[in-house]
């Protein structure tokens, strides 16, 4: 797990088999995005079986077989879509492209899991939403910055035991380091990225609905700066937003590409949960200056103050519930209505911000 290099952190964790051997059968296409990797890891520790590869660049499907020698390399996608065993495509390609991708795994009666940002167009959203309606399909997002890190599933779980009452807050920091030399060409293209608030702010509009419980919200206010990486002048590296959910909580966020070289990991993501009976404060990948383990928790109610070092400690039970879920055609592990409200306004806050220097 490489926690210096935010674009390749494939977070590992206990294996939570919920399957048997062959029961659910997965493939990954397009390895544009690191991410996969932790797909991957997520579904594999749940039970799944990794099947096929397909990539048009051979040097990375060579990678990924490397790290996963059971998948067998595809000759295109379609080898993979006529393939019956097959129920899910797991995939990370450049995000411009991901929703036609999800439309075709559709089509050719697969379910589809994506790396975040699920979209970068209102129009590709519109079209995904009428080919789940077709197809029954699932067009199911990974939402690492929740899914993925042990504290963040903690602190849902403590709010849905009513620790901190209800939640009328969420702050949300999400710093990145740029490392801008091991990026590709199509990182630093508006087209192909959707810009800052669409992509990593992605992580942050879903994290503010889970937490809140809230069906919809509305984007008040939004901004995007290229304060620093002037040689890249489509990048964003500095967005944020203020959105009212739709029963009334209120969430701000921060995004950037200014995280220096001194911190021992790629970004110190924190988020603060607000309370009616108390705060959580998450502490995800470093407690700097004091503990370079991520996954700190810490909880002030009525109760008192705790602190939880949860490293190793609860698993991430999404994987395991999104492999049901496409067995069962039930929505444990998160709605579709959920996941496309998470797409829908990331892309408002996006197409709405101002942009300062």
């Amino acid at each position: 797990m490489q926690k210096s290099d935010g674009m390749n952190y494939a977070p590992k964790g206990k294996p939570n088999i919920v399957v048997q051997k062959g029961e659910f059968v997965f493939a990954a296409i397009a390895l544009d995005h690191g991410h996969i990797y932790g797909m991957c890891n997520g579904l594999l520790e749940a039970g799944a079986e990794l099947k096929w590869v397909y990539d048009q660049d051979p040097a990375k499907v060579a990678a990924f077989i490397a790290k996963y020698p059971q998948a067998k390399a595809a000759s295109s996608e379609q080898e993979i879509f006529d393939d019956a065993e097959v129920k899910l495509i797991a995939a990370a390609a450049v995000p411009s492209e991901r929703g036609a991708l999800g439309i075709r795994a559709m089509e050719n009666g697969k379910d589809y899991f994506t790396d975040k940002t699920p979209f970068t167009s209102l129009d590709q959203l519109a079209a995904a939403k009428a080919k789940v309606e077709e197809t029954g399909r699932k067009y199911a997002v990974y939402f690492s910055e929740r899914l993925h890190v042990e504290s963040a599933v903690f602190a849902g779980q403590l709010i849905e035991e009513g620790a901190i009452g209800r939640v009328v807050q969420v702050i949300g920091l999400g710093p990145h380091r740029l490392g801008a030399a091991g990026r590709p060409d199509w990182f630093f293209k508006k087209d192909k990225y959707g810009g800052i608030l669409c992509d990593i702010g992605s992580h942050q509009i879903e994290q503010f609905l889970h937490y809140a419980g809230c069906k919809d919200a509305t984007v008040v206010s939004s901004k995007v700066a290229n304060y620093h990486a002037k040689d890249y002048p489509e990048l964003e590296d500095f967005g944020d937003a203020t959105l009212v959910g739709d029963n009334g909580a209120t969430n701000y966020f921060r995004v950037d590409w200014l995280t220096p070289s001194g911190l021992g990991t790629w970004g110190d993501g924190r988020t603060l949960i607000l309370g009616t009976e108390g705060y959580i404060e998450l502490r995800k990948y470093i407690d700097i200056a004091r503990d370079p383990q991520g996954d700190q928790l810490y909880l002030v109610n009525q109760q008192g103050e705790k602190h939880y070092s949860l490293h190793g400690q609860v698993g991430f039970p999404f994987f395991g519930q999104l492999i049901l879920d496409c067995i069962n055609r039930t929505e444990n592990a998160m709605t579709q209505a959920h996941t496309f409200k998470a797409a829908e306004l990331c892309l408002l806050a996006q197409e709405k911000a101002i942009r300062v220097e």
